[in-house]
């Protein structure tokens, strides 16, 4: 697959007390790994250039990344036969002259009708670590823009949200678009987060006008993540200190 530009925008609003909420634009590109398609010049995989993609930055433990080898290997261990024989796709801001910050990337799994079968979402923090949710439904069907599904809430995030509830994952995969709803839940608590954008072919003069539009990428991310922090702290939110990470990279 030729890599693909997904030009999104990004909403977050908390629930509960003190309320607060932001909308900005950020980009992500949706690759496939395991293809080395053709490619716009300013976009390479695994050595520098203005955009890179590279394997050690996904799949796996943080900076330590093996990729879709590490994909591949989940689905066996954990018997997923039925999702072995999918296309793995990325979706995932690249770096930007070398520097990156994805809060969340997603695996897609994906069959040879193009529909979505099953998906990884990499969690990563400010605070160096990360952890991953498979997800898919039990019968493996094809999930679909208003299926949910759920998982526990295991890996400390935000320090203004606790390490409890759980997660309702909504993925709007289709030939056009990119949709992704995730929902915090913890009582009457949490926080809802969406990214949503159009699927278009990616050129270097894409990119250049990508990194005009929204310079330093995800560097410009990180900021706005400790600027929305320090907002929400002089609202009143209360801290929470960094718990310990789960045993295991993957739930």
């Amino acid at each position: 697959m030729t890599p693909q530009l997904v030009a999104a925008h990004t909403f977050h609003k908390r629930i509960g007390t003190p309320s607060h909420a932001f909308r900005y634009s950020v980009d992500y590109i949706l690759s496939e790994p395991e293809t080395r398609p053709q490619k716009p010049v300013l976009l390479s995989f695994d050595r520098a250039n203005m955009a890179t993609i590279n394997r050690r930055d996904h799949g796996g433990k943080r900076g330590a990344g093996r990729g879709v080898e590490w994909v591949r290997q989940v689905l066996a261990e954990r018997g997923l036969t039925e999702l072995q024989s999918m296309r793995v796709l990325l979706l995932a801001q690249p770096r930007l002259f070398g520097y990156l910050f994805n809060p969340v990337s997603f695996w897609l799994l994906v069959d040879d009708k193009s529909r979505l079968r099953g998906f990884i979402a990499e969690v990563n923090n400010t605070f160096g670590q990360r952890h991953s949710y498979l997800c898919h439904h039990q019968d493996f069907r094809p999930i679909i823009a208003t299926d949910t599904l759920n998982t526990d809430k295991v890996f400390h995030v935000s320090p203004f949200q606790a390490v409890d509830g759980s997660y309702g994952f909504r993925i709007d995969f289709s030939a056009h678009h990119i949709g992704v709803r995730i929902d915090h839940r913890r009582g009457n608590a949490g926080l809802l987060a969406t990214l949503h954008g159009p699927r278009a072919p990616l050129t270097s003069m894409a990119l250049i006008r990508s990194a005009f539009r929204r310079p330093f990428g995800s560097m410009r991310v990180i900021a706005l993540i400790y600027f929305q922090a320090l907002v929400l702290r002089v609202k009143g939110a209360r801290y929470a200190q960094l718990p310990a990470p789960p045993g295991s990279d993957l739930s």
